[in-house]
């Protein structure tokens, strides 16, 4: 039986996703009240400059007192979409108590606060659903906390966000540098005026902490997260990779050790086998990759990022949440019993792809070789070239932890034979 009273939503922000939230809501209200089974109605939206014009969107509802909104009372689900730590979460948790439930698609606060919001929405008896926080469009957090809650995840790995993906796509495909692709990237609105939060790997590393959580019942925070942007990514390293049959990708990777006692996570550049799944990903696409006991390989793909494809997740939530209101239940919360420890990145175990400037004369590969050996890093291949007295010099080795690769890496510096450490890359997804 179809309820008559409308479920009542506030919105906080009104930029690129939160005015297709808003479109949408409008467009689909007859699809979204069969779906839902009760009417969704628009009742507030939080700005920050309220003289804007919002196409489609009743100025009556625009205020600039996010907090009276959310105190309301007669609100049913708040959607975040203003990004930040605060104040989105002084905000979501001030909705927890005066009896709203709550969509979000703040990344950073997530990773950061996710343990303390999700407490608080226990507290209250209420929902915090955030699958646009990780991959945009594509359908990741559900299924990895509700489809696969009965498998064991053993390791997650992806491309989570569009604005690298695009940047070292364009370099992989035109032989373009850093920059030149930095700049078209901007040109096409791909990136920000300040793109440091996904060069650097920042937004990706939100984005490694929240899928390492969920995947291995385990509260995972920023903090714990490895990050390496990837600025330092040249020609030269593609180059590299060409010849291994290989591409280069900004890469989250989440992994349970194989003893299954500790987890890591990560981000950073890596190369990675054509015959990959993930090396066909271009432009600015997102896929995640994703490895369980019973499931297999599985792979999600899609826009990571936009208004609709950012809208489409956050209004995915809204009908869930709001469908649980009906209920008078709640969804998923929190899975943190595993609660096991999060090893840093010098236990981490993978193939590394480094390349020397060395002297050009005899004897120079025997030093190196040996000094992989004295720090237990077996060499898979070398490939060396070189004339009038310089040479370059690439070793590809076989699986080592990131301790025992730094080590080398020190001591190869200190011998006289080597002018210099060219690049370190990891080489992943074999």
């Amino acid at each position: 039986m179809m309820r008559t009273r409308p479920l009542k939503v506030a919105l906080l922000g009104c930029g690129v996703v939160g005015s297709e939230v808003a479109r949408i809501m409008t467009t689909h209200a007859d699809d979204l009240t069969a779906r839902i089974g009760a009417p969704v109605e628009l009742a507030g939206v939080a700005v920050r400059r309220p003289d804007r014009v919002r196409e489609g969107i009743d100025p009556a509802l625009v205020t600039t007192d996010a907090t009276a909104l959310v105190k309301r009372g007669d609100i049913d689900v708040v959607v975040e979409v203003i990004g930040g730590i605060e104040p989105a979460r002084t905000l979501i948790t001030t909705a927890f108590e005066h009896g709203a439930s709550v969509v979000s698609a703040n990344k950073a606060l997530l990773a950061q606060d996710g343990a303390a919001l999700h407490a608080a929405a226990e507290e209250h008896d209420k929902d915090l659903y955030y699958e646009a926080a990780v991959a945009g469009a594509i359908p990741l957090i559900r299924p990895l906390r509700e489809s696969l809650a009965g498998d064991k995840i053993n390791r997650v790995m992806g491309i989570v966000n569009g604005t690298t993906n695009f940047i070292l796509d364009k370099m992989d495909s035109t032989g373009a540098g850093y920059q030149e692709a930095l700049d078209e990237a901007t040109a096409l609105g791909y990136a920000e005026a300040d793109p440091t939060a996904d060069v650097e790997g920042f937004d990706a590393a939100a984005k490694a902490a929240i899928l390492a959580g969920i995947a291995f019942h385990t509260r995972v925070r920023l903090d714990d997260v490895y990050r390496e942007g990837m600025t330092e990514v040249t020609a030269a390293d593609f180059a590299s990779a060409k010849e291994m049959g290989c591409t280069i990708k900004l890469l989250a990777i989440c992994e349970r050790a194989a003893d299954g006692a500790s987890v890591t996570a990560r981000v950073h550049p890596a190369m990675i086998p054509l015959s990959h799944p993930l090396a066909s990903v271009r432009g600015a696409y997102n896929a995640v990759f994703v490895e369980s006991d019973a499931a297999g390989q599985l792979m999600f793909y899609g826009p990571g990022a936009g208004g609709s494809p950012t809208a489409s997740a956050v209004l995915g939530d809204l009908v869930a949440v709001c469908r649980n209101r009906i209920g008078g239940a709640t969804g998923p919360g929190e899975s943190a019993y595993a609660a096991l420890p999060v090893s840093p990145m010098g236990d981490v175990v993978t193939r590394y792809h480094i390349s020397l400037d060395v002297a050009d004369k005899p004897g120079v590969l025997a030093q190196v070789a040996t000094v992989f050996a004295e720090h237990g890093v077996s060499i898979d291949t070398v490939r060396q070239s070189g004339k009038d007295g310089e040479a370059s010099l690439v070793v590809v080795t076989h699986r080592a932890s990131d301790a025992a690769l730094t080590g080398t890496v020190e001591a190869l510096r200190k011998l006289d034979t080597v002018r210099g450490v060219a690049s370190i890359m990891r080489v992943e997804g074999e």
